[in-house]
């Protein structure tokens, strides 16, 4: 009879750290998902932003924003299509491409900037 409760008792043991640890890990994928959605609008803005400054100095044409905002639609669409059921992984190398993006976005910027700048 004892050993039947104990028994029980480590069952409910284990269920219990089962059910934190599900809980756990639903809480960081909800946390991973956040980041890669505020990643994405982040670049979505800084895009905008790139295109105006391109387009004032160079026009429309030959932007290279345009290919930048295609793989952000891209990323959004497979978000849309595929982020409920993404791994953690996978949520994370979507964010990290994003972030990537952004920083050769911010790169270009610069040297937008460089050959704006008045030579001294």
């Amino acid at each position: 009879m004892t050993s039947l409760l104990v028994l029980l008792a480590a069952l409910v043991v284990v269920l219990a750290l089962v059910l934190l640890l599900h809980r756990r890990r639903g809480g960081e994928r909800q946390r991973a998902l956040g980041q890669l959605l505020d990643a994405a609008d982040g670049l979505e803005a800084r895009l905008r932003d790139a295109r105006a400054e391109i387009e004032a100095i160079a026009g429309s044409d030959g932007n290279p924003v345009r290919e930048a905002m295609q793989e952000m639609l891209r990323q959004r669409l497979w978000l849309q299509q595929y982020g409920g059921d993404a791994s953690l992984d996978q949520l994370r190398s979507v964010r990290d491409s994003i972030e990537a993006a952004r920083r050769r976005i911010d790169q270009q910027l610069v040297q937008i900037e460089r050959t704006r700048a008045p030579l001294p």
